[in-house]
């Protein structure tokens, strides 16, 4: 099984990775995780990034594609991978569909989760994180034990600048100018379906399975 997962900020492409990541035992490779590792472990790559980030310039492509190929060909012993946030622009598509040529792979599905602006800002703006580990909570959906305090470590949990809404915005108009674009490339090729992404979680998992059982995707 091997996908991608497009969609805004708060769209709950990361919840769902997880999820079919353990109900089919594929890898979710998770950009921003992925990145955040590198950072933290100090490697080449994580080194340039940092580098880059905090002269507040974006990531290149070209380094982007480098992290998640590597991830991508780790991952071939589960038999498969769940793409979250990469592709992001229009020339990481182009540059993961030549990478999964060489390696004579290729994408069984793209899920595209459309959500509304009202549902994105209210999800993020009540998503509290740990610092540390980065485990998230939201102050409805899924609070901790104890407001304010992680359930494991017992840190204070706060919210990310990326969460106010404000920001939000701003991160949906980006989201609309670099990443919509992969909604016309990935049409193109019928690999996108849309899912409708302001459902709760457990209503979404039945539409994902169904599309699944539809197209016969298995592992």
């Amino acid at each position: 099984m091997k996908l991608v997962l497009l969609g805004p900020p708060g769209a709950g492409k990361g919840t769902h990775a997880k999820i079919l990541s353990e109900k089919y035992n594929v890898a979710h490779l998770a950009t921003g995780d992925i990145l955040r590792t590198h950072i933290r472990n100090k490697t080449k790559l994580g080194l340039q990034a940092k580098e880059i980030i905090e002269k507040g310039s974006l990531v290149s492509d070209d380094l982007v594609n480098e992290m998640m190929f590597d991830e991508i060909q780790k991952s071939n012993f589960r038999g498969g991978f769940i793409l979250d946030g990469y592709p992001r622009t229009l020339g990481q598509a182009v540059a993961l569909d030549e990478f999964l040529l060489k390696a004579e792979w290729e994408l069984d599905a793209v899920l595209n989760f459309a959500v509304s602006e009202k549902v994105i800002i209210d999800r993020l703006s009540g998503r509290r994180v740990n610092p540390s580990t980065g485990r998230v909570y939201h102050t409805r959906n899924r609070p901790p034990k104890k407001e304010g305090i992680c359930d494991e470590t017992g840190e204070k949990l706060v919210m990310r600048k990326d969460d106010e809404p404000e920001t939000v915005r701003n991160r949906l108009k980006v989201y609309s100018q670099e990443t919509k674009p992969l909604i016309s490339y990935y049409q193109k090729s019928d690999l996108l379906h849309d899912i409708h992404g302001d459902f709760h979680v457990p209503e979404l998992q039945q539409e994902i399975t169904a599309l699944f059982d539809k197209l016969k995707l298995t592992v």
